[in-house]
């Protein structure tokens, strides 16, 4: 049984998840889905906070009061960018335009794609550089090039004569991309590779941990990968899987016509970058026996959970909640239940950084006394993500047909978010209209473009803001 099943079977003991009525009552740990009467604690903890460079990371958990003995709780941390110190003002950007050209994109899609690229071209300025790249079997280059008016009319003209041709090549567009960012690497604060596809790599690099392995170099070395989908029936899991590891954005365009805003907001995000290669180090004390960032991708490396997180623009935030899984003795003094350590680059300072955070609870044997303490901001981020997690499972099983496994996962994120459904009424309502639309849809390809539009929902709900 998987941990949404689980944390389901649990909540279904609190009568809020049908059609397990009947099963052993169990010890609910979490407290996490409010009780059906129980009213609201009132209860809001003061996050606790740390700064150091344009990055401030918050963070509390889910109560001043954790069980003593086998339990779960929940932390919301929060990183959150400074405001550009002058709005008017961007960072010079050295940007790679990779463009799939393969057979799939002929048509209406690659003619729309050669639009967004002209509008890249036209929008950026002297100070900037840019490459461009386009790829079927094989890789045709234009060499990175600062954006002086003679260049600009050369670029439009490379543009204009993509034709499309021949295998998917994914991995020999990239490392293209990327041998044309290392050569100004140092002269630019911001280095981005933006890749543009709409099908599965035949060509190349084929396994989909090759292609992410490929995206997370890159990072290190300073470069981001952004990934575009284009069309319904891209590979989803890989494309945002370059992205999460690149430290870069995410996104499909079922409206190819959106590809020069999506670009657009792709350059401005790009300029407006303040942190990038960030990740949270979350490590675990002695009493803490698991934990997962929920809706994140994420590794262990011994006792610490590694997060990483996308490249943040000035004002940009992202929500991590953690759940984490405990076997603690009682306490009278606050102990240690998450360290945590936000690693980046601070872009305008020049220099690696780290901010550091500590969480503590004081731990009991006394239930009623967690439940009152209860933080009620950080149990609707659990339940959200909670929800989203279902909702996720939901797009999987309705991209493979499974509409009765996906109608039933529709139902859970349903029900948890109605546990806590004044601060989630979006979100009931999100679900409510997926739920008629994937009803009403008459074949694949409605029932495709429900579940990306699902899939893309669920991300914003467990507050990732790197997908367009």
């Amino acid at each position: 049984m998987n941990r949404t099943t689980l944390l389901l079977a649990t909540a279904a003991l609190l009568a809020l998840v049908a059609g397990v009525v009947g099963l052993p009552r169990q010890k609910d740990t979490s407290h996490t889905v409010a009780q059906p009467g129980e009213a609201p604690t009132g209860v809001v903890l003061q996050p606790v906070a740390a700064r150091n460079g344009v990055l401030t990371l918050e963070g509390k958990l889910s109560g001043a009061y954790l069980m003593a003995g086998p339990s779960e709780a929940y932390a919301a941390l929060t990183v959150r960018a400074d405001k550009a110190r002058n709005a008017e003002t961007r960072q010079p950007v050295s940007l790679a335009l990779v463009i799939d050209r393969s057979g799939s994109m002929r048509g209406q899609k690659l003619e729309d794609a050669r639009r967004a690229a002209r509008t890249l071209v036209e929008r950026l300025g002297l100070e900037d550089r840019l490459a461009l790249v386009h790829y079927g079997t094989d890789v045709s280059v234009f060499p990175s090039t600062a954006v002086t008016e003679e260049a600009r009319a050369r670029m439009l003209a490379f543009v204009d004569a993509i034709e499309d041709e021949g295998s998917t090549n994914i991995s020999g567009g990239l490392e293209a991309a990327a041998q044309e960012l290392r050569a100004y690497a140092r002269s630019f604060r911001v280095s981005r590779i933006v890749l543009l596809s709409d099908g599965q790599p035949t060509a190349g690099l084929m396994e989909e941990s090759e292609l992410r392995r490929l995206a997370s170099n890159f990072q290190r070395e300073g470069m981001t990968v952004s990934a575009l989908g284009v069309g319904e029936d891209f590979n989803e899991r890989l494309m945002r899987g370059m992205a999460e590891e690149g430290g870069g954005f995410y996104g499909y365009i079922q409206d190819s016509e959106q590809l020069a805003d999506i670009f657009r907001r792709e350059l401005e995000q790009a300029a407006g970058t303040v942190a990038r290669g960030v990740e949270l180090r979350l490590e675990l004390p002695e009493g803490v026996t698991d934990a997962e960032a929920m809706g994140m991708p994420s590794r262990r490396e011994g006792r610490t959970l590694v997060v990483p997180l996308y490249d943040l623009a000035g004002g940009q935030d992202t929500r991590v909640v953690v759940k984490l899984t405990l076997a603690l003795d009682a306490t009278e003094a606050p102990r240690g239940v998450l360290s945590t350590r936000l690693k980046y680059w601070d872009v305008l300072a020049e220099r690696q950084t780290e901010v550091v955070l500590s969480l503590t609870a004081k731990v009991t044997e006394d239930e009623a006394l967690v439940r009152a303490n209860l933080d009620q901001e950080v149990r609707v981020h659990a339940v959200r993500a909670l929800g989203a997690r279902e909702m996720q499972a939901a797009a999987e099983q309705m991209k493979q047909g499974n509409r009765e496994k996906a109608l039933g996962m529709l139902d859970n994120a349903r029900r948890l978010f109605g546990s806590s459904a004044e601060a989630l009424a979006g979100e009931v309502a999100d679900v409510d209209r997926t739920k008629a639309a994937y009803l009403n849809a008459q074949d694949e390809t409605s029932v495709r473009r429900e579940a990306l539009q699902l899939h893309r929902k669920s991300l914003k709900t467990f507050g990732q803001n790197n997908a367009y």
